[in-house]
């Protein structure tokens, strides 16, 4: 009896010593648990026994099994590893099979498996010496599998990490690629090469998105009305936040109902300045967090590039009309008179200031013959180029006008008439001029529609209205109107454009006629250039670090 036993304890053993061997001599862990399955099985002569170890929430996954069917594992109940002894789903499966053996695999006194066997082919019962062979295998077990489970961690680390890498040299060129465009449209190509070629899809779209959060298409291979349909009913402002799965759908059901698996937005202090949209990927693998990662930082790499490249399409274009408006300033300011002719009855001085590069304010002083000085000043509708362009129209006319001896009443009918032939339809001109007669000391002038000159004569004010309508509404119709008036030694005449009057300062306040007129009052025995300073300093001191809302044009005749 005593040799028989000796005989068990040194099968025993060889067997311990074979298995740790064997176990050790790799770190694969299904090999490990397919060798304790084997060793059991040789040992009590079993043909049913499972391993299951811990996942990453402590819960019991089947890893190696043999015996069982497919249906049989599927049943395996959710086991957590502290519950294992009271697990009521775990002791009813083991009934339900006729499985007598589950033990815990443990190490360093935590449960990380169990080890579960069938019924003995020799219908014996499990004694105490198997029960020390079983715990003593597990140990021996339980080292291998913990070393082969921290290896094949390490392993995925390893290849997440050799990804990673990639992923960051990648990043690395593509920044300087994306450095280098400033293309939106190869931006865009860019873009969407490199998702394909890291993620593999065949199915995407990258939007762009402007400062009211609409969207437009760049490049895609959805449906484009559906994809069209989708973002009228999304703005680019719910879309501040990577989506995917279920809230994709139930958020965001018409992009899921296109396919969209995952939405990643492309941000710029925390607005979104673009989409983009991937379908499922070729190899049927889900998007990882690593994944996601390497997809928002290709994002940002490309909308700062699309940005930049929006900022210097703007640039260039802003410096292109810069430079044609700064050419059309020169322009304009040519056909403003370089120097105010010298008259013995008269003194005369102007200033102008365009509220832009280019206005539509005008004044003009022409000497005719017979001692005779024509003096003008309008006001073009609107700003800018279209302004600049009536008014370089209406010098022409007025030169050419003004050197066929016409009469002043007889000329605006014939420029009115020009200036309508030649005027986009809601677009006028305001116009006021006046013939200086030297030796008559007499003033003829006709007003189409222009802001009455004032005629100061012994501090009383006189408005100079008479004329008729505005310049370029209609042909004429109604002949205008020329008044003479003679004038005396101080008399002063004031030519001015409404944005002396309707001048803005920093609190929306006009600077008014009623403010104009006693100015004029004060200063009006001053010389024109005295008075000239005079208004142009208080009209600035009232709009002081206000925008100049409109063109500033003044001109002042003292009668000598």
């Amino acid at each position: 009896m005593l040799l028989t036993d000796h005989n068990s304890v040194q099968r025993n053993l060889s067997a311990l010593v074979d298995f740790s061997n064997l176990i050790n001599s790799t770190l694969d862990i299904e090999f490990t648990l397919n060798n304790l399955l084997l060793t059991c099985f040789g040992k009590f002569h079993t043909t049913k026994g499972l391993v299951a170890l811990t996942d990453g929430n402590n819960e019991l996954k089947v890893i190696a099994s043999k015996g069982f069917s497919d249906k049989v594992k599927n049943s395996f109940p959710k086991v957590n590893a502290a519950e294992i002894e009271n697990c009521k789903e775990l002791k009813k499966f083991l009934d339900e099979f006729n499985l007598p053996i589950c033990r815990e695999i443990k190490s360093s006194n935590k449960t990380i498996g169990v080890l579960i066997l069938g019924e003995r082919l020799v219908n014996r019962k499990f004694d105490n010496d198997d029960n020390e062979f079983i715990n003593t295998l597990l140990s021996i077990a339980a080292t291998a599998i913990d070393n082969s489970i921290g290896v094949k961690k390490l392993k995925t680390l390893n290849r997440e990490l050799d990804s990673k890498v990639n992923q960051l040299s990648s990043l690395f060129d593509l920044s300087k690629e994306f450095s280098g465009i400033l293309e939106i449209e190869m931006v865009g190509k860019l873009l969407v090469y490199s998702i394909i070629g890291q993620m593999l899809v065949s199915r995407y779209a990258v939007l762009t998105c402007d400062e009211n959060s609409n969207c437009t298409i760049l490049d895609s291979k959805f449906d484009y009305k559906l994809l069209d349909k989708a973002l009228t009913e999304y703005s680019a402002s719910q879309l501040t936040e990577v989506v995917k799965g279920k809230k994709l759908q139930e958020d965001f059901p018409s992009f899921s109902n296109l396919g969209v698996e995952l939405l990643v937005p492309m941000i710029i202090k925390g607005k979104s300045k673009g989409i983009i949209l991937l379908g499922p990927r070729i190899s049927l693998q889900t998007y990882s967090r690593s994944d996601i990662e390497f997809v928002s930082s290709v994002g940002s790499l490309a909308i700062i590039s699309i940005e930049n490249a929006k900022l210097f399409k703007e640039t260039v274009e802003k410096q292109r009309m810069e430079k044609d408006l700064e050419l059309a300033r020169n322009i304009q300011r040519n056909l403003l008179p370089n120097k105010i002719p010298k008259l013995k009855s008269f003194e005369i001085a102007a200033f102008n200031e365009s509220a832009r590069q280019v206005g539509g304010d005008y004044y003009d002083v022409i000497k005719l013959n017979d001692g005779k000085t024509l003096v003008a000043i309008a006001d073009v509708s609107g700003k800018g180029v279209q302004a600049a362009l009536m008014m370089a129209n209406l010098q022409a006319f007025l030169k050419s006008i003004s050197k066929q001896n016409i009469p002043l009443d007889e000329a605006t009918n014939l420029i009115n008439d020009l200036v309508s032939e030649n005027t986009v339809m809601g677009n006028f001109i305001t116009f006021f001029w006046a013939v200086l007669n030297e030796k008559e000391k007499k003033v003829t002038f006709v007003n189409a529609g222009h802001n009455p000159p004032l005629l100061i004569r012994n501090g009383e004010i006189k408005k100079m209205k008479k004329g008729g309508m505005i310049l370029g509404v209609m042909e004429t119709t109604i002949p205008y109107e020329a008044t003479n008036i003679i004038v005396e030694s101080d008399d002063t005449i004031i030519l001015f454009t409404d944005g002396v009057t309707e001048a803005m300062n920093k609190l929306n306040q006009e600077y008014t006629d009623e403010r104009f007129e006693e100015l004029l009052k004060r200063n009006y025995s001053k010389s024109a250039d005295e008075l000239l300073k005079t208004i142009r300093h208080d009209v600035l001191e009232f709009t002081q670090n206000a925008e100049q809302s409109d063109d500033l044009t003044a001109l002042v005749i003292k009668v000598l």
